[in-house]
């Protein structure tokens, strides 16, 4: 097939879903033509070596890829991340002739104007769409803090609220990331019939069981007590600070955050002020260096607000914890907590509730060596049968083949 690929975010930013997919299907044979702008996330603003123009086009591997200009923007002005999301769109669909021909698009969804060019070719020459959702709009965008509230908030919901139902009837397929999201997407409009769940997958030839190290054990700063690394964006929805308290209160463990986001500053007075010496920050390190860092740690952490619109999300750390065969606790409701319990790969409790996910922290430091090894061989041998990159990629490929056949385009 002839396949487009359209998303706002593509390596080398680290969202790497949409430059893997592009590049298997690639390597499978069919032709992949990307449409992005140039990389700027998370940091907000151009990468080094980078300058916005139209009409840049390169090769990576097999993908051709054409980027186009946008606002960046990542930090937490709403007006200036909208700014970012709609002069994507607007730039996108200017340049939807990159993508004539094509026998059906695929959009990495959010932001939901990612959509505008692929909606440009199904109107003009009925090309056939593929949304793949990873977060719910508009409950994710009211939900992280940004939004306005009061009747402005209100007014937000509404426009958000519409905007997504559209977007799901002009999809022909739309691919969630869990059973939850879908029976959401269910509810606001899409058809039954045309959603599919398929887990997402992570970077397998970053994230895998490594050897431990002396290197990545001094980075954590361990010291011969259990070890919690939490991974990732420390931003508005994670919640970090339930951590926090509940690793203040437990004086067995050692909490480690690695990565930065616009919640490390308040996350940082938080420790302080509570006198948290055991909750240690060590900012961002290189991709590279994380499966070492995984190795490192006895257990992970998953920590989401309580929010509906995560309720029906999958963070990506999940899956980079059971790549790497390291068991979790997830402080989370919804799929995420569902997951670790009913596959056996670590423990649960309910989001932003301190004292519970410290008695999971007591629980972690308590349990046996072989037991907690038992549990990470577990979470490897799930993410290999349910969510790995040949697993995705295998049924991303049906979807994209029966949608452009329901067309006639393949």
């Amino acid at each position: 097939m002839k396949i487009g690929l359209i998303s706002q975010w593509y390596p080398p930013e680290g969202v790497f879903i949409p430059g893997n997919l592009a590049e298997q299907l690639a390597d499978r044979g069919h032709e992949v033509r990307v449409l992005t702008t140039f990389p700027s996330y998370p940091y907000g603003r151009i990468f080094p070596g980078w300058r916005q123009r139209w009409r840049h086009r390169e090769n990576d591997g097999a993908v051709a890829v054409q980027r186009v200009p946008a606002y960046p923007s990542h930090d937490t002005s709403a007006a200036r991340r909208a700014l970012s999301h709609l002069s994507f769109g607007a730039s996108s669909a200017a340049a939807v002739g990159w993508l004539a021909g094509v026998d059906v698009t695929y959009v990495y969804h959010p932001p939901p104007t990612s959509i505008a060019a692929a909606a440009v070719l199904r109107l003009a020459r009925r090309t056939p769409v593929v949304l793949h959702i990873q977060d719910l709009w508009p409950e994710s965008v009211l939900g992280s803090g940004m939004a306005p509230t009061g009747r402005a908030g209100r007014t937000l919901e509404r426009a958000l609220g519409g905007f997504m139902r559209q977007t799901y009837r002009l999809a022909d397929a739309v691919v969630v990331i869990s059973q939850a999201m879908a029976e959401q997407v269910v509810a606001r409009g899409a058809d039954p019939d045309r959603v599919r769940v398929i887990w997402n997958w992570t970077d397998d030839a970053l994230f895998r069981p490594v050897p431990v190290t002396e290197e990545a054990r001094a980075i954590l700063g361990h010291r011969g007590r259990t070890t919690i690394m939490f991974a990732g964006n420390i931003g508005l929805l994670q919640g970090i600070e339930t951590a926090i308290r509940a690793a203040a209160a437990v004086d067995r463990i050692d909490l480690v955050l690695v990565g930065s986001g616009a919640g490390e500053d308040a996350a940082r007075r938080l420790a302080a002020d509570l006198g948290a010496d055991n909750v240690r920050f060590v900012g961002r390190r290189p991709a590279d260096q994380m499966a070492e860092l995984y190795a490192a740690a006895d257990w992970q952490l998953v920590c989401l607000r309580d929010v509906p619109a995560l309720r029906a999300a999958v963070p990506s750390k999940l899956q980079a914890a059971l790549a790497c065969g390291v068991p979790v606790i997830a402080s989370a409701a919804g799929d995420t907590a569902a997951l670790v319990r009913s596959a056996g790969v670590g423990l649960a409790c309910p989001p932003e509730d301190w004292r519970a996910l410290a008695e999971r922290f007591v629980a972690a430091a308590d349990l046996p060596d072989a037991a907690r090894r038992e549990l990470g061989d577990q979470a490897r041998q799930v993410y290999q049968e349910r969510m790995s990159l040949r697993v995705g990629v295998d049924q991303f490929e049906d979807v994209l083949t029966k949608v452009a056949a329901e067309r006639g385009r393949a």
